[in-house]
């Protein structure tokens, strides 16, 4: 297919940028919003309104894509064109929309709004990563790979199915990738919420030991070059991690991080045990440095963000107290809110935001559905300043404002990317909108 062809078919399928002129002009001052001054370049194209995030002062935004349905994780070349996976369908405010693939999103004119360039691939996935002159995608069940020069808005060549035949079925079975010289990991999500022996049933026991950590709920580890892998050619590197969507590389350690998705219902499953409130704030969603042989301790086990321990799960006898065969679980580096969703990871590479961000860490939070009675939270990009070699405990709210009070479809943060000048990229995974949040200066 051409590129216009290509151009065609995503502003057909996806509706890329329609609408997303930048909103307003900036202020006559040469201030934003927020009231910084606009000392980078960039800082002109930022909404007065900062596309309707909350930022922290010196920093503004601006919507680079209004509607992209289906975006997941994102990545951003050398050249500043930014690669968006896409999942298979999306309900959008205009009906569903069919997807797939990877789009290729380029700043042609320079006015800070990305327009479409290339679309390849039908197959609807969560990641995408560069590495090597290759693309690497992650639909569900599979990885796979095409041969993508710098500055390409499309593959030189074919695909090539790296893994094939991945679990992906019952619940997370959205895949997340990260690439390190010749090794793929991928997080293989768990297909249940406790591995209980009835699923989501109150008071049922779980299954000890749990099936499900042999082909699921950790890393596995496979050749990043070799096609025609299932998992059995792979290695289990890392288990005990319920779900890892936020999966990175640390590009300056060459180690892998994770932010899981923590388990739900303590008060539901076990109402005689855990109060509701308890239920609203357990267990904690963790920042991990993941090494082989890791093992975080699902489904036994839960972070306890009020006492910092792992707690034995009551599906294994424990009761909120008692810590057991956990206190040989491997710990967290950050506690975050319980049941936020943790959906992206990204370390800031740049020299554009000011030094306390360097070699920190950022992370999207795809926000609650299960705090009830305390209110539904996170819908936003939290920021864990690094320390030292490491990360935390300490962290703060970078952007907010996702999410209108009361409302259920505003946005959701889904992918995160350090863009070549050191802009930090935003996706949605409602409308498929694309922020791009820049430094303007004090």
């Amino acid at each position: 297919m051409s590129l216009p062809a290509h151009r065609s078919l995503l502003a057909l399928l996806t509706a890329v940028a329609v609408g997303c002129a930048p909103q307003g002009d900036a202020p006559a001052d040469g201030s934003t919003a927020s009231g910084a001054a606009t000392g980078s370049p960039l800082a002109e194209r930022c909404a007065p309104d900062n596309g309707g995030l909350t930022l922290p002062d010196g920093f503004c935004a601006w919507i680079a894509v209004d509607s992209l349905p289906g975006a997941r994780h994102v990545e951003v070349a050398s050249n500043g064109d930014v690669l968006v996976a896409l999942r298979d369908t999306r309900t959008t405010r205009d009906g569903p929309v069919r997807t797939g693939g990877v789009a290729v999103l380029r700043d042609a004119d320079g006015n800070g709004i990305l327009d479409a360039a290339g679309r390849f691939g039908e197959t609807g996935g969560n990641d995408v990563v560069l590495h090597g002159g290759y693309l690497y995608f992650a639909p569900d069940d599979r990885v796979l790979r095409w041969p993508f020069p710098e500055g390409a808005t499309e593959p030189a060549g074919a695909a090539e199915v790296l893994v094939t035949g991945l679990p992906a079925t019952q619940n997370h079975t959205a895949k997340s990738i990260a690439v390190s010289g010749d090794d793929l990991f991928v997080n293989i999500g768990s297909p249940s919420n406790a591995c209980m022996q009835q699923s989501r049933t109150v008071g049922s026991p779980g299954q000890d030991p749990c099936p499900e950590l042999d082909t699921r709920a950790g890393i596995w580890r496979f050749s990043a070059s070799t096609p025609g892998q299932t998992q059995a050619d792979g290695s289990r590197y890392a288990t005990g991690l319920r779900n890892v969507v936020a999966l990175r590389l640390h590009p300056g350690q060459d180690q892998l991080y994770g932010v899981v998705h923590g388990r739900d219902q303590l008060h539901g499953m076990w109402p005689e045990r855990y109060t509701v409130e308890q239920n609203a704030e357990n267990p904690s969603e963790e920042f991990v440095r993941i090494t082989e042989g890791s093992d975080f301790g699902w489904p036994y086990c839960y972070h306890d963000p009020e006492t910092g321990e792992k707690l034995l799960a009551p599906e294994y006898g424990g009761d909120g107290t008692e810590v057991g065969r956990c206190a040989d679980a491997d710990m967290p580096l950050v506690g975050f809110p319980a049941h936020w969703a943790p959906n992206d990871l990204e370390f800031y590479t740049g020299s554009q935001f000011p030094e306390r961000y360097r070699g920190g860490a950022f992370v999207a939070f795809h926000g609650s559905w299960n705090r009830a009675p305390l209110p539904q939270a996170g819908y936003q990009v939290a920021f864990v300043p690094a320390a030292g070699a490491s990360f935390g405990p300490e962290w703060e709210t970078f952007a907010d404002g996702f999410r209108a009070e009361g409302a259920d479809d505003t946005a959701r943060p889904v992918g995160l990317a350090v863009g070549p000048d050191g802009s930090l990229y935003v996706t949605d995974s409602v409308r498929g909108r694309i922020w791009r949040i820049v430094y303007a200066g004090s």
